[in-house]
């Protein structure tokens, strides 16, 4: 997928995004696909699962992996992959007030913003949900005319109706699915007597935007209203939901999974993980229809036995690794995805990549040629860990500095910048500091495995 994005004409605004956001250390939103270099492997895992999910199947994934090893990155892959596959996708990422589950509304928080961010192909930066709902509705329009009904009569009307309600009904059996089944009829029932304030009010109650029931029985005919207990009922629901919409299914991107480890009250952190174990038994032993869900988190996050994952048995036993892997064979079609360190030759292409796309978006040649790029990289390489700590996220923010001297100082020269240079300022682990996961995923290739001929432009 990545070669061929790399060949597109990249619009100006996307590039700038784009540039601005791995010049921060963040990971870009828009555009990742285009510096998408070395994780086709996890892609092509990731797109069987989808294949399953088309198949009303479902997955629970764990992406593990170092802050700035490309995690994030990673699961933005998956979600523009799960976006053009014609799948709906929510993402969040968890915080201190946004948990799995909780008594202060931090759960709730969490469910709010998978709804805000609930995206389409049509609408990939979210607020995609009423846009599911019309296509449900212009679905059966067009299904109700096909199968004979003219739109002008009043049998079309009784017959969409019927459908509307027959899909309702189905619902209705999951947990929470009644009162889920009449805010969808409401929404029905409002959008074809131009009722906006009552479709608002559904919206409202499907985001979980209703602090009280009092005050969602006013607006609409339901007994109660999404919360910290149930919002992954719903979640299900959705799943279901948007199956029948004509979506292929939905997926669920939680990522920053490490402020979990970071709870310091010990009864609200295992209450988290006793919540996720639900959820992961829910998924995948099919109780959790057209649903995948896709966790990021760093390797003290799993396997810490002390505030871990890995300190909850039940989940313990469930991700830890085969004693038959190695490292010399890994096996990814685990729930447990680890991301190794990209090899010397993808970071040089990675490099390389950064370059052209510097020099499309300023509309400028960069002063830079393959030997610059191979010496910066090696430069990196050189420091002491970086065959195991070094990240992507380090050596491309820096190498964009020294895009941006050259691009604003015409009397700037790379030789001279990189005998300054000392590589990227980061905090290193000593080696007996490394986590199991860590030592699991090192990078065995010598620093000098790169050539010019790895570069791609």
């Amino acid at each position: 997928m990545s070669e061929g994005m790399n060949k597109q004409r990249i619009p100006r605004r996307i590039l700038l995004a784009l540039l601005s956001s791995l010049s921060a250390g963040v990971v870009p939103r828009a555009g990742a696909p285009f510096v998408a270099i070395g994780r086709d492997e996890e892609l092509s895992l990731f797109l069987r699962d989808l294949d399953a999910l088309g198949d009303r199947g479902s997955f629970f994934r764990f992406v593990i992996g170092k802050y700035g090893s490309g995690k994030s990155f990673l699961i933005q892959l998956m979600r523009v992959c799960a976006l053009e596959k014609g799948f709906v996708c929510a993402d969040a990422d968890l915080s201190p007030e946004k948990r799995i589950c909780g008594t202060k509304g931090s759960g709730l928080a969490t469910y709010r913003e998978l709804m805000k961010n609930l995206s389409v192909k049509t609408s990939p930066d979210g607020g995609a949900l009423p846009i599911v709902i019309s296509k449900w509705i212009s679905s059966l329009k067009s299904q109700t005319a096909a199968d004979g009904f003219s739109p002008d009569s009043d049998d079309f009307e009784k017959e969409l109706s019927r459908r509307i309600y027959g899909v309702a009904g189905e619902l209705e059996s999951a947990v929470g699915g009644f009162d889920f089944a009449n805010v969808i009829k409401s929404y029905y029932l409002a959008d074809r007597g131009g009722d906006e304030e009552k479709k608002s009010a559904c919206i409202r109650w499907l985001r979980g935007e209703f602090n009280t029931r009092t005050e969602a029985k006013k607006c609409l005919a339901v007994s109660d209203i999404i919360h910290d207990g149930n919002w992954f009922d719903y979640i299900k629901l959705l799943a279901l939901f948007v199956r029948k919409a004509g979506y292929g299914g939905l997926t669920v991107f939680l990522d920053e999974c490490v402020n979990l480890y970071k709870i310091p009250n010990r009864v609200a952190r295992e209450s988290n993980y006793e919540k996720l174990l639900a959820m992961y038994n829910d998924t995948l032993q099919g109780g959790s229809e057209s649903l995948g869900i896709v966790m990021g988190g760093t390797p003290q996050f799993l396997e810490d036995r002390r505030r871990g994952l890995f300190s909850y048995e039940a989940l313990r036993s469930r991700l830890e690794g085969s004693r038959f892997e190695s490292g010399e064979y890994k096996n990814i079609m685990g729930p447990v995805i680890r991301l190794r360190r990209l090899s010397d030759g993808e970071l040089l292409a990675l490099i390389a990549r950064v370059t052209r796309l510097h020099g499309d978006c300023y509309e400028w040649t960069p002063r830079v040629e393959p030997s610059h790029m191979e010496a910066y990289l090696r430069l990196c390489l050189e420091r002491v860990g970086a065959d195991s700590m070094i990240t992507p996220r380090e050596i491309i923010r820096d190498y964009l500095s020294l895009l941006n001297i050259l691009l604003q100082n015409e009397d700037a020269d790379m030789n001279k910048l990189l005998l300054t240079c000392d590589g990227p300022v980061s905090d290193r682990k000593a080696e007996d500091e490394l986590t199991e996961g860590e030592k699991t995923v090192r990078q065995e290739t010598p620093a000098s495995s790169f050539s010019p001929e790895d570069i791609e432009f």
